[in-house]
Parts: C-alpha cells; sequence; structure tokens
C-alpha cells in the first residue's frame, strides 16, 4: 500500500502550474498523477528511484523499464480496481492544416474554429472526462493512464485503485460484511448427502482448490476494526469483489459536471459516449500456463475454468462459492437456481421416460387402434374438406397407433406427477434460497434507495427534493408516467392480436397444405395430410416467433425508456413484464388453441362451421394430442437448438470483430504482450442476465403446462440446460468483461413468473386431461357397457344427418344423433369433464398448501443457526470487553460441520 504522504502527493489538486498538452484532459499522462513541485519531495519520502514509474511520467517513446504484468500499478504494488477506457481520433492532418492558417496583422496565428456539431461532442465529452477524473482525485482513488496509438487513433486507458482509508470509509457505508471467526465448509448439496449416508461413491463430486473461507461475519464497524480476522492486512483484507464494489459507487456517485442537470454517475458517461468501457479486469489468463504449477496456487479464473467452464466437467457440481466470490451474488444466484433446476429436471426426465416406453411396449394393447386397423371398409368417413372425397377410417392405421403414444392412461398419471413435480419444486428451492442467502451473507440485505437511471437523470424535466434522502434529484409527474404506462398497454395489446392474426394465417396455411396433400391423389400423402401440414406450419410458426420475438422486444425496450421508471430496478421489472406477456402468448399461443381450441368449433355434415370461407380445423386421425405434441417439439426443442448455437457463435463474432477493430491499434499477441486491461478490453461486454432467464422459463412452461402430451419434454429440457450450463460458464469465465459484482438475495421478480406458471401448469393439464385427451371418454364408456373397450370407435363416430346426400351414412367423429344434436352420453361426459377438473385442480392446490406448510421456507435448524449466530456477533461485537469474554466462555460454538458459516446481521 501506499504511505499516507504517498496518498496525499497523488491527490494534490490544488496544483495550478503548466496544463499538460494531450488529447484527452490536462492533468493525467501515461502514469500516475502528481504535480511536479511534489516529485522530488515524494521520491525522498520514499527512498524510491527518480525513474519509479509510479511517479514518473512516461509515454511509448521514453526508455522506461518493462512495466510488471499483472493486475497492478507499475509500482507493483497497488492493485488496479477499476479501468476506465475511451478512444480519442487522432487530429495530426487538421493540426497540419492549422498551420497554413491565415494570420492576423500582428502575425500571431489563428487556430482553426470547430464549429461543426461533431467536434463540439467531442470537446463536451473530453471536459466531462476531466472534470469526472478531478472529482475522482478528490474522493481519494489513485489512477494510473496507459495509452496505445497509431496514426489513427489513441485508446486511453485509466486504472483506478482505491486506498485503504477510503475502502474502510466505504465498507461502512455499504455494509459490507466483515470476519469474526473462520468455520469450517457446509455441503449444501442434498444429493451428495444422500450418497454419502447410502455409502454410495459420488462421482459429481470434485475437490476444487482455493475454496473461500467460510466466517462467521457482521457488518462492518471502523471502530471495531481491530476485532475483525485479518485488519493487519491491508493488501488482503477486502476481496477484491468487495474493492470492485467500493470503486463503482464512487464513480456512480461521482459528478462530471452539474449536479442540478443530474450529470453525475460512469453510467451517465459511458451512454453518452464519453467512455467506452468501464470494467473491473479479470483475475489473470483463464488458461494454465505451460510449465508445471501447484493447483493452490492458479488464480480464481484459472479455478473457474478448469473445474468449471470446460464441457468435461458437465456432470460436476458446480462451485458455487467460487462463482459467488469472483462474480458477485446475482451471478451465482442465477447459476445455482439454474443448477438446481437441471437437478430437479432428472427425476422428471427419468419419470416422462419411463411413461414413453410404457407407451411404446403397450401399443399392442390398444383396442382402439386395432379396431381401427381391421375395420377395412366398414367406416366411411365424411369428406374433410369441401372438395375432398370420402376415405375410409383404416387408412389412419399408422397415425392411430401412434396417437397412443401420447394418449394412455400413463401420460395422465405423468401430467398429475408433473404438476405435483412443479409446486414441489418451488417450494424446496425457497429453502435452497433461503440456505444460499445465509451462506452468502445476503439474507439481511436489501437494496439501498437506488440512485436514478442515468436515461431519466437525461430527460426528466424537473427537479425534486427525494423524500427519503433529502436531496434534490431528477423528477417525472407521475400522472406523465401512468398515461405513458398506460398507452404503452394500448401498444402491447395491439402487437399481441398482431400474434393473433399471425395464428390465424399459420391456422389457414395448415388448411392450404391439407387441401393439397388431398388433390396430389397419393395415397401416402391423403393419409399423411395432416402431419403433414401440421410438421411444415409448425416450422413457419417457429420462425414468425422468433422473428416477432426480437422485433417486440426492441420495442419494450423503447416503450420502457419512454415510460420513464425513476430506478433500474423498476425499469427492469416493467421490461421483464412487457417481455414475458408477449413472449408467453408469442410462444404458447399455437399450442394452446391445438390443445384446448382445435375441433372444438367444427360442426358437422350439412352444418360446418367456417373461418374466412374455410372449414373449421378438427384433430388429425391420431387426435389432437399427437398434434401437440409434434408442435411442442418444434417449437420447443427448435427455440432451444437455435438458442444454443446463437449463444455459441454470436459472443465469439463479438470477440472476433473486438479484436479485429482494436487490433490495428493494440498490435497482436505477436508482437507483444498484451496488458491486462488491454485483453479485457477486447473481450465482449457483458449484458445482463434477462435473455438467459427468460429462455429457462419459457422452458419451464413448456415442460408444465403442455406435458401432458409430450412427455419428453423433460429430457429434451435436461439435455439442453446440460449444454446450457457450460455455455454460459464459458461466456462468463472466458468471453465477456468481467461484471461489476451486485448482491442480491433471490432471484428476482423471475420467482414470481415460475410460481404462476406452475398455477397455470395446473389448470391447463386438468382441462387438457378433460377436454383434450380420450381417457375420459374411454374410462365412461369402461364404466357403462364394460371393461374392455370393444366397439368404442364405433360408438365414437355419429352418422351425417339424412339429408346429406353427397355420401349418405358417412360416418364423422362426435357424440351425435342423426339430426346432428347431442345424444345423452355427451352431456354426461361433459359432468364428468368438469367434475374432474374441480376435483383435479382443489386436490392439488390443497397439497400444495399442506406442502407449504410441511416444508417451511427456512429450514428450522438454519433459523436456529441464524438466531445464535446473530447473539454471538452482538456478543463479539460489545462495548465492553469483559462481556466479549464471557460469551465465548459460555456459548462459544465448537467448529463443526453442523455450524453454517456466515452470520447474518441486520
Amino acid at each position: 500500500m501506499l504511505r499516507k504522504g504517498d496518498r496525499e502527493v497523488l491527490l494534490d489538486l490544488d496544483y495550478g502550474g503548466e496544463a499538460q498538452n494531450t488529447d484527452g484532459y490536462g492533468s493525467l499522462q501515461n502514469g500516475v498523477f502528481i504535480p511536479p513541485r511534489y516529485l522530488s519531495a515524494a521520491t525522498a519520502d520514499d527512498g524510491v528511484d527518480g525513474d519509479d514509474p509510479l511517479y514518473v511520467h512516461g509515454d511509448a517513446r521514453s526508455k522506461q523499464p518493462v512495466p510488471q504484468l499483472g493486475n497492478f500499478f507499475r509500482d507493483g504494488r497497488t492493485k488496479i480496481d477499476f479501468v476506465l477506457v475511451w478512444e480519442v481520433r487522432s487530429r495530426r492532418k487538421r493540426r497540419g492544416k492549422g498551420k497554413s492558417e491565415a494570420s492576423t496583422k500582428e502575425g500571431e496565428a489563428v487556430p482553426c474554429e470547430e464549429n461543426s456539431r461533431s467536434e463540439r461532442r467531442k470537446a463536451q465529452l473530453a471536459q466531462w472526462r476531466e472534470r469526472f477524473v478531478q472529482n475522482l482525485e478528490t474522493a481519494g482513488l489513485l489512477m494510473e493512464k496507459e495509452e496505445k496509438a497509431n496514426e489513427k487513433k489513441t485508446i486511453h486507458f485509466l486504472k483506478l485503485s482505491a486506498p485503504w482509508d477510503l475502502l474502510v470509509c466505504y465498507a461502512e457505508e455499504l455494509c459490507l460484511r466483515a470476519p469474526l471467526q473462520a468455520q469450517p465448509h457446509l455441503d449444501l448439496n442434498t444429493s451428495a448427502r444422500v450418497l454419502k449416508r447410502l455409502c454410495i461413491p459420488n462421482v459429481m463430486r470434485e475437490s476444487v482448490p482455493n475454496r473461500p473461507v467460510d466466517y462467521y461475519t457482521c457488518a462492518f464497524r471502523k471502530s471495531k476494526l481491530s476485532r475483525f480476522l485479518g485488519c493487519d492486512n491491508h493488501e488482503t483484507y477486502f476481496t477484491n469483489t468487495q474493492r470492485h464494489r467500493v470503486v463503482y459507487e464512487i464513480l456512480s456517485r461521482t459528478a462530471y459536471g452539474k449536479r442540478k442537470r443530474a450529470e453525475v454517475g460512469v453510467d451517465r458517461l459511458v451512454n453518452e459516449g464519453a467512455y467506452t468501457g468501464a470494467f473491473p479486469l479479470h483475475e489473470g489468463p483463464f488458461q494454465l500456463p505451460r510449465f508445471e504449477i501447484r493447483p493452490d496456487e492458479i488464480n480464481q479464473r484459472q479455478v473457474l475454468y478448469q473445474y468449471w467452464a470446460r464441457w468435461c466437467k458437465w456432470y460436476k457440481y458446480q462451485p458455487l462459492d467460487h462463482i459467488k466470490e469472483y462474480f458477485g451474488e446475482k451471478i451465482a444466484f442465477y447459476f445455482a437456481w439454474l443448477g438446481f433446476y437441471t437437478a430437479w429436471l432428472l427425476p422428471a426426465a427419468v419419470v416422462g421416460t419411463l411413461v414413453f416406453v410404457s407407451g411404446v411396449m403397450s401399443m399392442g394393447t390398444n383396442t382402439p387402434a386395432k379396431e381401427i386397423c381391421t375395420s377395412g371398409a366398414n367406416y366411411l368417413m365424411c369428406p374433410l374438406c369441401n372438395t375432398c372425397k370420402a376415405w375410409n377410417m383404416s387408412e389412419i392405421c399408422t397415425m392411430a397407433e401412434l396417437g397412443y403414444l401420447f394418449d394412455h392412461p400413463g401420460t395422465v398419471l405423468f401430467s398429475v406427477f408433473m404438476s405435483f413435480w412443479a409446486v414441489t419444486f418451488l417450494e424446496y428451492w425457497k429453502r435452497k434460497m433461503a440456505t444460499l442467502a445465509h451462506h452468502w451473507d445476503c439474507m439481511d440485505f436489501h437494496e439501498e434507495e437506488e440512485r436514478p437511471r442515468p436515461e431519466f437523470t437525461a430527460m426528466a424535466p424537473t427537479m425534486e427534493e427525494n423524500p427519503v434522502t433529502g436531496v434534490k434529484e431528477p423528477y417525472f409527474p407521475e400522472k406523465t408516467r401512468t398515461s405513458r404506462i398506460f398507452t404503452g398497454s394500448m401498444v402491447i395489446i395491439m402487437m399481441l392480436c398482431v400474434v393473433m392474426i399471425f395464428l390465424v394465417t399459420v391456422v389457414m396455411c395448415r388448411g392450404i397444405i391439407s387441401i393439397m396433400m388431398f388433390h396430389t391423389g397419393s395415397p401416402v400423402l391423403r393419409t399423411e395430410a395432416g402431419t403433414i401440414a401440421n410438421i411444415s406450419s409448425s416450422i413457419v410458426n417457429l420462425g414468425l416467433i422468433l422473428l416477432m420475438g426480437r422485433v417486440y422486444t426492441a420495442l419494450a425496450v423503447q416503450l420502457t425508456k419512454w415510460e420513464m421508471h425513476r430506478t433500474q430496478t423498476q425499469y427492469d421489472n416493467a421490461f421483464i413484464f412487457k417481455v414475458f406477456i408477449f413472449q408467453f402468448v408469442n410462444f404458447y399461443s399455437s399450442p394452446f388453441y391445438v390443445a384446448f381450441f382445435k375441433g372444438r368449433f367444427v360442426g358437422y355434415p350439412t352444418n360446418y362451421g367456417t373461418l374466412f370461407g374455410m372449414r373449421n380445423e378438427d384433430c388429425g386421425p391420431g387426435g389432437c394430442l399427437i398434434e401437440l405434441a409434434e408442435q411442442l417439439f418444434i417449437i420447443m426443442v427448435g427455440k432451444q437448438l437455435i438458442n444454443n448455437v446463437q449463444e455459441f457463435i454470436i459472443p465469439k463474432v463479438k470477440a472476433w470483430r473486438q479484436k479485429r477493430t482494436l487490433a490495428k491499434v493494440l498490435g497482436n499477441k505477436v508482437s507483444h504482450e498484451f496488458h491486462r486491461w488491454e485483453e479485457d478490453y477486447q473481450l465482449v461486454e457483458y449484458e445482463g442476465l434477462f435473455e438467459e432467464y427468460l429462455e429457462m422459463v419459457l422452458q419451464f412452461g413448456f415442460i408444465t403446462i403442455f406435458v401432458a402430451a409430450f412427455p419428453l419434454a423433460p429430457l429434451f429440457a435436461l439435455l439442453n440446460n446440460w449444454v446450457e450450463i457450460r455455455l454460459d460458464a464459458h461466456k462468463f469465465v472466458c468471453e465477456y468483461r468481467r461484471p461489476v459484482a451486485e448482491r442480491a438475495q433471490n432471484i428476482g421478480v423471475w420467482f414470481n413468473i415460475l410460481e404462476a406458471l406452475s398455477h397455470l401448469s395446473v389448470i391447463a393439464n386438468a382441462f387438457l386431461i378433460a377436454f383434450t385427451s380420450d381417457f375420459l371418454p374411454r374410462l365412461l364408456y369402461q364404466y357403462k357397457f364394460g371393461n374392455d373397450l370393444t366397439g368404442y370407435v364405433n360408438f365414437t363416430l355419429a352418422y351425417a344427418p339424412l339429408n346429406y346426400t353427397e355420401y349418405p351414412m358417412c360416418r364423422y367423429k362426435a357424440y351425435r344423433d342423426n339430426n346432428g344434436n347431442y345424444t345423452l352420453f355427451y352431456w354426461e361426459l361433459l359432468a364428468v369433464r368438469l367434475g374432474f377438473i374441480i376435483a383435479f385442480e382443489h386436490v392439488v392446490f390443497f397439497v400444495l398448501r399442506a406442502i407449504d406448510w410441511i416444508v417451511p421456507d427456512v429450514p428450522a435448524s438454519l433459523e436456529l443457526k441464524i438466531k445464535r449466530e446473530r447473539y454471538l456477533a452482538k456478543q463479539a461485537l460489545a462495548e465492553n470487553q469483559e462481556a466479549l469474554l464471557v460469551s465465548r466462555g459460555r456459548g462459544a460454538i465448537p467448529a463443526t460441520s453442523d455450524v453454517s458459516s456466515p452470520v447474518n446481521v441486520g
């Protein structure tokens, strides 16, 4: 660390000497800022040579010693906590032109006037940068500057570091956690504990080096510093992520212009274009060196790559503590949820696969399919379109047999199982979430009073006093915001109507394709017309879904900005709500149509229902469930494949373009060794977790809402998630710039969406079993007419009315008499269906409430530990040292495995 005298020298702002002539701003050069009049005093006090690169200005042409590689200033001691980057185009040509400008009568050169808007903008950005850096110096940050230039452009890197005094000051303000006592690590994996009790070898467990130490912790207090572990070592007391948070907090609070105009914070400067990057540095390269190195000597990034991000680690537990230590709690919670969800998919996938296999093995026992296949010309079916001919039911033998795979008693039981699975999964995730929040010291974390968003501060029309902080800040009238939200809602409704129009278009396209297949005259195409039409229209529908998703997401961004939400949390919640509502309708409208509406409004011969002159669609020969399964397979699996390809290719393309753009300035690895800030600047900017959560939440809807029609959905989701975890891990470790570590205590609003989907899945599965599946009609037939299904096919077919003269006595599927009226069996079946829905929903929701009551959100053992640790923390921070000694003598907890690590104190 720099001594106090050094810090005073580096932060002197009163020097009024010559301004330096750079493209950036006056006081900074390619080194640490230091006024020349203090140079000799600084070197004398420290006893260092005057050529020490920390204090002496250097540029590309000076003969300096090669700087030490790593996340340090040139002195090799001062840690780099943050880097600001900006690019300036060279002005050599313009300066050359300036020499030939006309002169005044006195012979003095007249500078070239920059009247263009772009030049004024560049000057404004340079002025903002200069003021911003001066205010950062005043705040106490240490800084050092590097430059890389060619004939066209100069890239400036400003390295920032927070000295000890500044870290201590902000640690108390930000309520960072302070270690009191080291504790043994707990095994938080339920599967690991179960396998250990059963004495089964656990291939998923792996010893990961450099695991962060667990501590009893409490809120940091500067006055109690001496009582915290490691307080004597100023270099390592604060973790790198804690240092990043402190520096980012300073960057977010520092003004670069007038506070009345809310010209505050680095985020707004990046949005305005004053900086092209602002990020903390990675902990070095992610690949191991070529020479031998012990596991405990590798850096955190290498640990994450070697033990997490590589594809060969797909079956290993995720090192969540390492992820939290490196990326922060918010990202760690995402990967914890994704891993927990993937683990819970395993039993669902196993049961779903067994149900599908049982359907394959029991196909031979399907009496209705046998009757169809052996019917010959017994059942002459009415034409499927106005220009089609009659056909024999025996022609659909294959589809009738395949339809049994997706509509047999096993699929009904599986849908019941998945309804319980969904609600139980969320209940146990709440317990896991509470355990992790306690383990990571964020159970009592509440987001502090958020600052206004940069875009909000830039566009707010007035300034008002914040009732919480008492500080004047940008204000937008609530009445105006409400009217804008209402207008935005109308736009959302219009876009949803567009989705419905596309759905009708797909339905009509399917009908046209079916008619074309019938008119070909080919027996094969006639038999498979419905399947071909369904698959081709599903592929078209998937393309429209992805296209509309892109268009609407861009529209939602503009609408949410226009609504002028004050804080980032409010903005994120409004944006998530808009996009999810649209994507829900966008992705699920077609499956909902097939599951609950297709075939309901067909009518009967002489009285067919029509839409735009075309007869309404009926379910295919195998029933609606097999068509629903085809739709789900194409939309769900197709979307997953496309997303995975995009996640694999797009970051690499972005990184390649970034490196190619910067290679002319920074050079390449062949010519010289990159510094860490240069390598990180070439990485892709972190884009948040919104797309990752949205993809998984939509998948959760597919495997719960429509699982009765597609028992293999959990299996495909499981396979996708194994790939997804490694893709995301590789992106974060290898391809993204390091994000600022953010605190969180859960997955936020996404949990509420998951709960809503789980409740909707119960209702949807009840209706799917009751109205779409043949389970209840067959059950009622067996109850009334016998234990087997002999004669069931003939019973479900009605005769065409007597006035239908085209094909007299042709058959169609319905419970109607010869006049087209519903039979008594139809009304009995309707009563059974409605009764089943009511019973199913009540039973599942009752069990849900029972599980909610039996399984508390916070485990009882954890509640006891929290209370005990709070007591110990209060005793450890007691003013009375004698009380501390007494508490240690009477109430110290031995370091056993049943004690959790963090202490959560409000």
